[in-house]
């Protein structure tokens, strides 16, 4: 089964001309590059809602500072949490310290509200953060007062529907108030929850079960959650599950995942944490993809030797279009140097990405510039992402001259004659990074609002600047503006390598 698509999807307004970014062009030249990322996304928005509940103050180092973890950290200052900057020593801004919500002053409070006839209101902003519109409203539960949740507009046509009624199987009140089982809608905690067994269907997002684990110690009698698909569908990007109940654990919390649709979460006290995050292997992969389709090397540092990140799965993707990988350990025994070669242009693939949707826009582009065709399988969740991920690969590769079609669960992907493109964004930052690697081998790309990777990614024009001309930039906490790096001078053929 295929569905073919419009050239432009309807829901894509034109591009201003004032927000084209030129696509720095490698040429012939392949890409020589050592460089690190800043902290895992997942990570980092984890660490902040389980330091908020936890039993003492917690600092996070190196966290990522982006759009998404700043949303986080707001949303959990709303609630009660104090989330305060402090100097650090990583390259990208400084640690968060996080002194939890106080729930049993917040709860007195709400008694004496109750008694004078008042109550507490709160908005939360959720942007396009996928862990905050889905991990906060199960924390909001547990304080007392109404929260209402809001989003950008391409958050609205998000998948809710989950997490609405599975706070709702907790007995917690939800008014949904725009379109049922989107945002935004309204969570009325009530500072207290029983919890006890729970089935929820998390075939559309790995998020729904996260954010239920997250927060179930604080259930008066934990949690024991079962997804239950319709049709029996699994569980997308289980990798990040395994990543939610590692960092339980690390906080002492007793959690069991025996059963591949099945969790048990103890009730008890969450411990505080001094700990540094991880880099975002995710946010790697667009370097990591430059070697494979310039025929250059990268290397990237302090690259975690055990992770439950799912851009791990970079040391199998890329080896299948040819390229060469190494994970070389480095002194503390933590951490290894991972480096990716490649000499010819990258091969076409046969991929299953299940475990690792998120890479499959940076796998996409490898494939748009392959020299045969790729099928990417069990993708079918990407429809309910930032944007429609699968609708728009089809559509952007198709505008630079490529052939690609949707599949029932993927994608398929065959060389074209390319050409220089306008190439969109749709607010959707893995769409901008994919689009950039593109750009390194084909002449005269231009993308729309590389801002939209200030979601994950603030640095990311400083860090692909860095990585093409060789140039050592500052990569401390200083302000991005998108097309303000020097782009390397263009050949006046517009072709790919």
């Amino acid at each position: 089964m295929t569905r073919d698509l419009p050239e432009e999807p309807e829901h894509q307004e034109p591009v201003a001309a004032t927000s084209l970014w030129p696509a720095p062009f490698l040429g012939s030249r392949p890409v020589q590059a050592s460089l690190t990322v800043p902290g895992s996304k997942s990570l980092t928005n984890r660490w902040l809602l389980l330091a908020a509940v936890a039993d003492a103050p917690s600092r996070l180092r190196a966290p990522l500072r982006s759009r998404d973890t700043e949303l986080m950290a707001q949303a959990l200052r709303e609630l009660g949490a104090r989330v305060e900057d402090v100097p650090g020593h990583g390259d990208f801004g400084d640690d968060w310290l996080i002194t939890p919500i106080p729930f049993e002053h917040l709860r007195t409070q709400a008694a004496a509200e109750d008694a004078a006839g008042t109550a507490t209101e709160r908005r939360i902003e959720c942007g396009l953060a996928g862990t905050v519109m889905r991990f906060v409203p199960a924390l909001a539960a547990l304080v007392p007062g109404r929260t209402e949740f809001h989003g950008d507009a391409a958050a609205e046509r998000r998948p809710m529907g989950p997490v609405i009624e599975a706070l709702r199987g907790l007995g917690v009140e939800v008014q949904e108030l725009g379109e049922p089982g989107r945002l935004p809608f309204a969570v009325i905690g009530r500072g207290a929850l029983p919890g006890g067994q729970l089935s929820i269907d998390a075939s559309e997002s790995s998020q729904f079960v996260s954010a239920l684990l997250l927060v179930a110690a604080r259930f008066e009698h934990g949690l024991q959650l079962r997804h239950v698909g319709a049709d029996g569908a699994g569980v997308p990007s289980l990798p990040h599950v395994e990543m939610t109940l590692q960092t339980l654990r690390e906080a002492g919390v007793r959690v069991e995942g025996s059963e591949p649709a099945a969790w048990s979460v103890s009730p008890g006290t969450v411990q505080a944490v001094d700990l540094s995050i991880e880099q975002d292997l995710s946010n790697a992969g667009p370097f990591l993809a430059a070697a494979v389709v310039s025929g250059g090397t990268v290397s990237i540092p302090r690259w975690p030797l055990r992770t439950t990140q799912g851009g791990a799965h970079w040391q199998q993707i890329l080896p299948a279009f040819g390229a060469q990988v190494s994970l070389e350990p480095e002194a503390d025994g933590q951490h290894g140097t991972f480096t990716v070669s490649a000499s010819k242009p990258p091969h076409g693939v046969d991929l299953d990405l299940s475990q690792a949707g998120e890479l499959a826009p940076t796998v996409a582009a490898i494939c748009a510039v392959a020299d045969s065709p790729s099928v990417l399988r069990g993708i079918a969740h990407l429809r309910g992402h930032e944007t429609d991920r699968l609708a728009a690969l089809v559509t952007e590769i198709r505008r630079i001259g490529g052939r690609a079609e949707e599949t029932a669960d993927g994608l398929r992907i065959e060389p074209g004659q390319l050409h220089p493109a306008v190439m969109r964004s749709y607010e959707d930052h893995r769409m901008a990074t994919a689009a950039a690697v593109i750009g390194l081998v084909l002449d005269g790309v231009q993308v729309e609002d590389i801002a939209t990777t200030a979601k994950t990614l603030p640095q990311f024009p400083q860090l692909w600047n860095q990585m093409v001309t060789g140039s050592v930039l500052d990569t401390g906490a200083v302000p991005v503006q998108p097309g303000s790096s020097p782009v390397p001078q263009r050949s006046d053929s517009h072709g790919a390598r």
